[in-house]
């Protein structure tokens, strides 16, 4: 039986440079705080635990005085900024360079916008850590936009400047975007701000899945972006399977098998898809 680990597959780059601060960090031995967990995918959230990472939520955050916390590569809304300054919070920003970049383009579109009267929309997953740093450019006062159910919260009378989450799907990208100009009388205009790196990856992905009997498929459950990588894997090959961590594999999977493909989302770390193959070829 060959076990493949998808050379494409990995953390993005973003979630790289977050991770790296963070082990510098540690080394010296510091009480190091993380605003959120530092990467959608929670073995690896528990390994930098162990080295003495310190995960809080906002609400432990409107609490701390005097420290060090590490912001991860989501990003955060300018109240994160303002807390820190007012209580001597040292910030470690570990925001993705794609995401700060986004920031600055939404808070000048949002000015830019007002004055025509018209409305900010972003596409992207609502309460998601990254849609909630950019809605703060606009004083959350920006239209997010989820599925086609949000459509209508959208005024077809006023002009419209559009922005997505940077992880947000190609496909979901482009249909959103010719629904709001189909609906609106008024001037529309787009901006794709989908990271690359990341949009890239599902038409590999398919090419990868089509290649193996079996997708192993190792992601956060909470990652967004492996939900959406693994139905992309699972449209190609129907014998894909999710798990967050090899305690989950079964192996009434592999029977008959002559080939196995490891891949993942762009939270998931590369160790982590090496100890899947090694559990499978022990």
């Amino acid at each position: 039986m060959k076990v493949v680990i998808d050379d494409k597959s990995g953390f993005c780059f973003g979630v790289v440079g977050a991770i790296q601060k963070a082990e510098e960090l540690l080394r010296t031995g510091e009480t190091i705080y993380c605003l959120g967990d530092i990467v959608h995918n929670q073995t690896e959230v528990e390994r930098l635990e162990r080295m003495g990472l310190k995960t809080i939520n906002h609400d432990d955050f409107s609490k701390l005085k005097n420290c060090k916390v590490l912001l991860r590569a989501h990003g955060e809304p300018p109240s994160t900024y303002s807390y820190a300054r007012k209580n001597n919070i040292e910030l470690i920003d570990g925001t993705c360079p794609v995401v700060l970049k986004l920031q600055q383009r939404v808070r000048k579109g949002f000015e830019d916008i007002q004055e025509q009267e018209g409305q900010l929309v972003l596409l992207g997953k609502k309460g998601h850590a990254e849609i909630n740093g950019l809605n703060g450019q606009t004083d959350n006062r920006a239209i997010i936009v989820e599925n086609e159910n949000d459509l209508p919260q959208i005024d077809p009378n006023k002009p419209v400047l559009v922005f997505s989450q940077t992880t947000k799907s190609l496909e979901d990208f482009h249909l959103l975007s010719e629904k709001i100009k189909q609906q609106n009388r008024g001037e529309v205009t787009i901006k794709d701000t989908i990271c690359r790196q990341v949009a890239h990856r599902a038409p590999h992905m398919k090419e990868f899945a089509a290649q193996h009997d079996v997708i192993v498929f190792v992601s956060g459950k909470k990652s967004s972006n492996g939900k959406a990588l693994f139905e992309t894997c699972k449209s190609v090959n129907p014998n894909s399977y999710f798990i967050s961590n090899k305690d989950e594999i079964r192996l009434d999977w592999f029977i008959n098998c002559q080939s196995i493909g490891i891949t993942g989302a762009t939270s998931t770390p590369k160790w982590q898809l090496q100890s899947i193959a090694d559990s499978l070829l022990g």
